[in-house]
């Protein structure tokens, strides 16, 4: 079974093409307008074991919002549609990062449910040209198209770039145990007989 999914998102605000493969971690273009955004999911792919490419216009002229919104809305759909039924994999998915001062922790559930829980006091109000209230708002857009219950807290931190960075490892890594094959459970992991319901 193939575990990929490419994802087109065209609006007044935003044109996107992602691409995603579950199973080969492959280095494609990254390119949102923000350079730091660009980071992070370069890191998430790298963290994550997953290949993923993202290219974005957006009218980034405004500011990030638009952008960094429809991102997650189609990585969350890339996501969901990539995991198929969800059979033999783990669903769930807990990690701590360290990332010098700061420690984020990132527990998650492939269940098929909606749930967000973000506990991040983040130092600083921006850091380059991305609002660092957009972060709260990426990772609530990625599980609402997902389906997934996710929970992310940043447990302490002082530097802006560390806290946030700690958060996108900690989900990355979380996510590679949650859609790694499952040591116990055959077919999908639920005594409802299904995670798509």
């Amino acid at each position: 079974m193939t575990r990929k999914a490419e994802i087109k998102r065209k609006t007044k605000e935003t044109d996107i093409k992602l691409s995603l493969d579950l199973d080969d971690a492959f280095d494609g273009p990254i390119s949102t307008g923000s350079a730091f955004l660009d980071h992070m999911l370069d890191l998430l792919r790298k963290h994550g074991g997953f290949g993923l490419s993202v290219e974005c216009k957006g009218d980034t002229d405004i500011d990030m919002h638009h952008s960094c919104e429809d991102i997650a809305i189609c990585l969350g759909e890339a996501l969901l549609k990539a995991v198929g039924d969800k059979k033999g994999i783990e669903r769930y998915g807990f990690y701590y990062v360290t990332m010098d001062e700061a420690l984020a922790r990132c527990c998650l559930d492939l269940s098929g449910r909606i749930g967000f829980v973000y506990n991040a006091a983040i130092p600083t109000a921006r850091i380059g040209n991305l609002d660092t209230e957009l972060i709260e708002h990426f990772f609530q857009s990625v599980a609402e198209n997902a389906k997934m219950n996710l929970h992310l807290d940043l447990l302490r931190g002082t530097n802006t770039h560390h806290c946030i960075e700690g958060m996108f490892k900690a989900f990355a890594r979380a996510l590679s145990m949650a859609i790694s094959p499952s040591r116990r459970v055959a077919g999908v992991p639920s005594t409802k007989g299904t995670l798509n319901a």
